[in-house]
């Protein structure tokens, strides 16, 4: 099993939170990068909350009993609500992605007085 293979399997192994629909607006941004370009570069959320990236062609997106996905032609399904860019536009995860790159930034970083 390569690498990529081994990543599928552990990512379908894992479960995601409870899916938060996505604004409809949402449905339009995705066709519309699809129309753009031949690939599409997803940067998204893993079911750990990790981070992850993938490039392909779209496909489709197919109705779950966990969610909405796009399917890339790579075989690749990414919940929608877990987009954080697609093609560098903000998804429906943005919002958490940079409260999360942000994170560090209300720390004290050790200096507690």
């Amino acid at each position: 099993m390569n690498r990529a293979e081994q990543s599928l399997k552990k990512e379908r192994a894992m479960t995601y939170s409870k899916y938060l629909p996505v604004d409809p607006d949402f449905y339009d941004i995705i066709e519309e990068q699809a129309k753009k370009s031949t690939k599409i570069k997803v940067f998204y959320f893993l079911p750990n909350n990790e981070i992850d990236d993938s490039a392909g062609a779209y496909s489709h997106i197919e109705k779950k009993d966990d969610g909405e996905f796009m399917v890339l032609n790579n075989e690749k399904e990414i919940r929608l609500d877990r987009i954080i860019t697609i093609n560098g536009k903000p998804g429906q995860a943005f919002d958490e992605y940079d409260n999360y790159a942000n994170q560090c930034l209300s720390c004290r970083g050790g200096n507690e007085d």
